[in-house]
């Protein structure tokens, strides 16, 4: 059963999104990234507040993804990152980005904190950062 809102257009779009994020980073990685989306649509709070849909996550303009502005997100979408993406919207999770609303490839060690949000873990290259509890409830 599915925890957010997705056509097969939202699909292709969340399996472009994790593809240019985390292509490098194999399977578990790209689902990560498709984690911290769902959560951003899921979370109505801190910076994704009135973020309702897929389309407003990916192109969410300050805050979003910067694989947007990058030739290779405008890819079509491929069956392997489709069915990762279906696995996201059925609320498949993975730690370290099961309540993750960020993350970032830092050059060096992730750092404890970033923007006031506490480090969950790393997985590969990327650093995730979740919200606390009481600030972001429906994440949990």
């Amino acid at each position: 059963m599915a925890v957010i809102k997705a056509n097969s257009n939202d699909i292709d779009l969340l399996a472009r999104l994790i593809r240019a994020e985390a292509e490098g980073e194999g399977e578990l990685g790209m689902l990560m990234v498709g984690n911290v989306g769902v959560n951003r649509i899921l979370s109505n709070c801190l910076d994704f507040r009135g973020i309702r849909s897929m389309r407003e996550m990916v192109f969410q303009s300050p805050g979003g993804f910067e694989a947007v502005q990058k030739p290779y997100f405008y890819q079509r979408a491929r069956d392997r990152e489709r069915r990762l993406a279906r696995r996201n919207v059925r609320g498949e999770r993975q730690h370290p980005a099961s309540y993750s609303l960020w993350f970032f490839r830092p050059t060096g060690n992730c750092p404890p904190t970033w923007f006031n949000q506490r480090n969950a873990g790393r997985f590969k290259a990327h650093c995730f950062f979740q919200p606390r509890r009481q600030d972001c409830p429906r994440v949990y």
